[in-house]
């Protein structure tokens, strides 16, 4: 049996990936942390837990904890997921691994070091979404992928206008960069596990709307170890009432359509004619992922798809991207 133990118990945990804990076989949640003690005693209230902390030391050294799961902006994931490893405990961090390539590293030298596993919330790797976009890519169904192609826009979301209470995620201190750490992140690691390592980056970054201090329009480009290219768009300042969120994956025989985040249908295009696939997500969208690691946790399962070697490839394209790294 896993004991899971919540640094940060905000958003995400409430139905993306909280209740998932409870629910897989093998699995329980009994303590929870977050620096606003009367928020984190209602949170374990509200969730059947029976402990709660305000300071993340004394839940990492909570005898009945044997897993902790980070949940905080990732201006605070390599403090956190190294001293849970550092104490033997396995580490479940939510996306992106840290607020930078470099705490990446370091994240996964502890691990490497301590032999204690540290896995990644990428979980759209085990949605039958996106393992169906895998199947038709490796079964051959577009021949050889040339190109990929992202294109993503969102308008400012509400917070984005109130310039003395913006939100966590556009605060470098915080979360390592602005929007595009939180969302490109996903996309950038879908493509490691689609179409393999990305081995070269590099992009343009701006800050068009000026709301807030780091960028909000990315443009990049890349290449993948198999010899296909790509390049990405990002604004986070489009304009009102729309959303643009594409994929496409073109190949010798074929060309693949889908989204990251809206779960459109997956179109594809060949010269037999076109086919759309849908699948359907779980009530809680970290479940496989949550099931695969308590699994693996338990020894009764393969090593799960999400580790901190993949998601460190992630963070190094997309500091390659924002211009921070230059190796």
């Amino acid at each position: 049996m896993v004991h899971w133990g919540f640094i940060g118990c905000g958003s995400v945990t409430e139905k993306k990936s909280g209740p998932a804990f409870n629910k897989v076989d093998g699995s329980r949640v009994v303590a929870v942390m977050r620096r606003d003690g009367d928020k984190a005693k209602d949170y374990a209230e509200r969730h059947g837990i029976g402990r709660w902390y305000d300071n993340a030391e004394n839940l990492i050294n909570d005898a009945e904890v044997t897993a902790v799961y980070v949940a905080t902006p990732p201006g605070s994931h390599a403090e956190y997921a190294i001293a849970a490893m550092k104490a033997g405990k396995p580490v479940y961090v939510e996306k992106p691994l840290a607020a930078s390539y470099e705490e990446c590293l370091e994240i996964q030298k502890v691990s490497e070091e301590t032999g204690v596993p540290c896995f990644v919330a990428y979980y759209r790797r085990t949605l039958p979404y996106f393992l169906r976009v895998k199947q038709l890519i490796d079964d051959g169904a577009l021949g050889k992928i040339s190109t990929v192609q992202i294109r993503f826009a969102l308008p400012p979301r509400d917070e984005d206008m109130q310039p003395e209470t913006l939100p966590w995620r556009v605060k470098k201190n915080l979360a390592g960069a602005g929007y595009f750490y939180d969302l490109a992140s996903h996309q950038l690691d879908l493509l490691d596990f689609l179409l393999g390592e990305i081995t070269h980056a590099e992009g343009f970054t701006a800050n068009i709307g000026g709301l807030y201090d780091v960028e909000d329009t990315l443009s990049g480009a890349f290449r993948f170890a198999s010899g296909a290219l790509g390049s990405g768009s990002w604004t986070f300042v489009g304009p009102k009432d729309t959303r643009t969120d594409v994929i496409d994956f073109v190949g010798t025989k074929g060309k693949l359509t889908c989204s990251t985040f809206g779960f459109t249908p997956i179109v594809l295009e060949t010269s037999e004619g076109s086919q759309e696939f849908m699948e359907e997500n779980p009530e809680n969208i970290q479940f496989y992922l949550i099931q695969s690691i308590v699994n693996y946790l338990n020894g009764k399962g393969e090593m799960p798809v999400s580790t901190c070697a993949s998601a460190t490839r992630a963070n190094w394209a997309m500091d390659k991207i924002l211009g921070t790294i230059h190796q």
